[in-house]
């Protein structure tokens, strides 16, 4: 079974981590969420509480076929000053393993090196002067091992896209169907 890291830091944009959890584990994926703050409990950027799986600083250095950061201003930027969250992207990157990112994280991806030259993303709209990079204004963006995601409204499309890319089309499509949505059709 494949399985994900979804690092969580206060901040983080509700949907786009429920979502990517929630259709994750419908498509059978082992889905780790892992708290930064040292303590299980993470604030969204809502408010809503959410108690993590697990501390990052105890899972960090497991094996993901994907790491997903969901987006949020605060929560990216509380990302974005973790070193420890920085080195686990690297090491992602340097086994070419699965590094997505929707909303405002893929300037964690940025932020972390872990982008190489050419790639090609999506991200919030007013999160794209702080990539290196063409900015592409489109819902998802697969290139590579990289999936972006542009924003909250595109979090159902993101979460089957790299349930796609872990568990195979077939996967992706039933839970689509499942959830009553043709967003991948």
């Amino acid at each position: 079974m494949a399985k994900a890291l979804i690092p969580l830091a206060d901040g983080f944009e509700d949907v786009e981590a429920i979502t990517v959890v929630d259709v994750l584990r419908r498509g059978g994926i082992e889905v780790v969420t892992a708290s930064i703050n040292g303590d299980k409990s993470v604030r969204s950027a809502h408010g809503v509480r959410m108690e993590a799986d697990a501390l990052f600083a105890d899972v960090k250095d497991d094996s993901y076929e994907a790491i997903v950061l969901p987006g949020g201003g605060e929560g990216t930027e509380n990302l974005k000053r973790s070193e420890s969250v920085a080195e686990c992207l690297r090491r992602q990157h340097d086994e070419k393993r699965l590094l997505c990112a929707i909303c405002a994280a893929p300037t964690v991806l940025e932020h972390a090196g872990v982008l190489d030259e050419g790639i090609e993303v999506t991200c919030y709209p007013t999160c794209k002067d702080e990539l290196k990079r063409p900015w592409t204004p489109v819902p998802v963006v697969v290139d590579g091992s990289v999936i972006t995601g542009q924003a909250p409204g595109s979090a159902l499309l993101f979460a089957l896209v790299v349930l796609q890319a872990l568990a195979g089309k077939q996967v992706a499509h039933d839970v689509a169907r499942g959830m009553v949505t043709d967003v991948l059709d």
